[in-house]
């Protein structure tokens, strides 16, 4: 039977034996009372390594992101963001829909960043006409790319002085942190904390890069995160013995940030496996998120060509834009078979 090579997203990566070792191990209480040991153990842990007073284990990034926002910002408050932010294009509108907040978005620059003068020239005077500006939110990565750390400290430090909150979608944080720690030779985790220092806020997902099976954790003051918790609770994310799911991220925490390099290193294998193929625009990846663009006659074999990885067990997504993703599910086999599969359709 041919093994799947599964490039759609770092969120299908499964449980390894260890992790799910360490889930049915966890001790358990009800966290809804606040005494599951190991969802309080990880909600310390996360905090303390990225410097926050608390922290709080929700099921899924939307809900972390959507906590933030509405602990930051009140009806008819409105956060900046950008077009393409995850917590804006594709979580549902939920801070609108759920706490009447509005979104601001603005164009990004093409390395992912939004301009500076662009933030400035968003946040509205305090006239009754407008809604009033509360928060800039920034995603890191953003579509893989890293936002360069002198960027994130000159647009939070622009959004401080403006009197704002400042937001991290730090979903793949790890991720930008494994490639911010490859320019300056730092440890990953002191260039997470580096990155967490600039914001008020910071989500970080478990389920994608560090391959827990469910959660992501919302970290911030004590103050926040108690606000964050009464939102958590209207929107339904009270678990009760979500200790098992919490020990799966602990488990990430200790023994998955180093190996993320090893996915980043094989979006690399694969960019560099697939340039030079007539009808590919290879972008180079910064992490583990690799794109492909279809130019040319080659355009109209898109749809074509992803039915010919899937039947070689390979699967992507995207349609004109290709998009792989590496994870700890994905090793180098996967990516040389990968390789000769599109070569071979673009050979036929």
């Amino acid at each position: 039977m041919t093994t799947i090579v599964d490039l759609r997203s770092d969120t299908v990566t499964q449980p390894t034996l260890a992790m799910r070792i360490a889930m049915t191990a966890a001790p358990l209480g009800d966290d809804v009372f606040g005494d599951d040991p190991s969802v309080n153990a990880l909600q310390e842990k996360i905090a303390a390594m990225l410097g926050f007073e608390a922290a709080l284990f929700v099921p899924t990034g939307t809900q972390s992101n959507l906590c933030a926002i509405l602990s930051h910002c009140q009806r008819g408050d409105e956060y900046i963001v950008g077009q393409f932010a995850h917590c804006y294009r594709w979580e549902g509108g939920g801070a609108a829909v759920f706490g009447s907040v509005q979104p601001q978005p603005l164009p990004h620059q093409a390395d992912g960043t939004l301009a500076l003068e662009d933030i400035e020239a968003a946040i509205k005077p305090d006239d009754a006409h407008f809604a009033r500006t509360r928060l800039l939110a920034l995603e890191n990565t953003l579509g893989g790319k890293l936002l360069p750390f002198a960027y994130v400290q000159q647009a939070t430090h622009l959004a401080k002085c403006k009197g704002l909150a400042r937001h991290l979608d730090g979903a793949r944080l790890f991720n930008a942190a494994t490639a911010q720690a490859a320019l300056t030779g730092a440890d990953v985790r002191a260039e997470a904390r580096r990155i967490a220092d600039c914001f008020d806020s910071v989500s970080v997902c478990l389920s994608k890069g560090l391959g827990a099976p469910v959660g992501s954790v919302l970290c911030g003051n004590l103050e926040f995160v108690a606000r964050a918790h009464r939102i958590r609770k209207m929107a339904g994310g009270g678990m009760r013995q979500s200790g098992m799911l919490a020990a799966a991220g602990t488990y990430a925490l200790d023994h998955h940030l180093d190996r993320l390099a090893e996915d980043h290193a094989l979006a690399i294998r694969l960019a560099e496996g697939l340039t030079g193929l007539p009808g590919l625009q290879v972008e180079p990846p910064q992490t583990n998120i690799l794109f492909v663009d279809l130019v040319g006659p080659a355009k109209e074999r898109s749809a074509e060509l992803l039915e010919h990885l899937k039947a070689h067990g390979i699967l992507a997504t995207g349609l004109y834009r290709l998009r792989f993703v590496t994870h700890l599910d994905v090793d180098a086999a996967g990516i040389d078979r990968t390789i000769a599969t599109i070569t071979r359709f673009f050979s036929a």
